[in-house]
């Protein structure tokens, strides 16, 4: 009787201890905290119960063909801008997500508070696109793309449209502006 007793007692223990919870601040491949690549709009509210969500209506804004839905803190800061593969449809689910709050890190500590040594060190940058006024650092591991806007850079690189910048050429010390993870569902 001890023994089977005992027994379930390590076996509770064990089941409990296994238990993992979602970190609501993780960013990974395939979530954000408890947002993932398969959530629809309609089920965004019980995701973010303790955050307030703005949505631009089509029409009302310069919003052209997307309906960005705003992440906003109850003191009304923007954490997130996620970006619904289907305009005006409840059931779509999110295609992009923009980061802009730094309480949002990747298991690896990239936030928006990052600088391009720590994303350089931290993750293999798989290509770098040259904008009009940013860089785009694209990071496979992630799906994500890291915005380092081009006043970060010496004033040689800015307004060369044509450069193919390596990653040489972007200063340790360039912070990033935002990023962004695009799901592909």
């Amino acid at each position: 009787m001890n023994k089977t007793f005992l027994s379930l007692i390590i076996l509770c223990l064990i089941f409990t201890s296994c238990k993992n919870e979602q970190d609501p601040l993780e960013i990974s491949k395939q979530h954000i905290g408890l947002l993932t690549d398969s959530t629809q709009v309609k089920d965004l509210k019980a995701i973010f119960i303790n955050d307030s969500i703005s949505k631009f209506e089509v029409g009302k804004e310069f919003a052209g063909n997307t309906n960005n839905i705003i992440i906003l803190s109850k003191s009304g800061e923007k954490r997130l801008i996620l970006t619904p593969k289907t305009v005006s449809d409840s059931t779509s689910v999110i295609e992009s997500i923009q980061i802009l709050d730094p309480l949002y890190k990747t298991p690896k500590g990239i936030s928006v508070l990052s600088t391009f040594k720590d994303i350089n060190s931290a993750y293999r940058i798989s290509k770098i696109d040259n904008g009009i006024n940013s860089v785009v650092l694209s990071v496979k591991e992630l799906n994500a793309s890291f915005v380092i806007d081009k006043k970060e850079l010496p004033a040689n690189l800015r307004f060369d449209l044509n450069l193919k910048f390596e990653a040489t050429h972007i200063p340790d010390d360039a912070k990033i502006k935002y990023f962004f993870l695009i799901w592909n569902n």
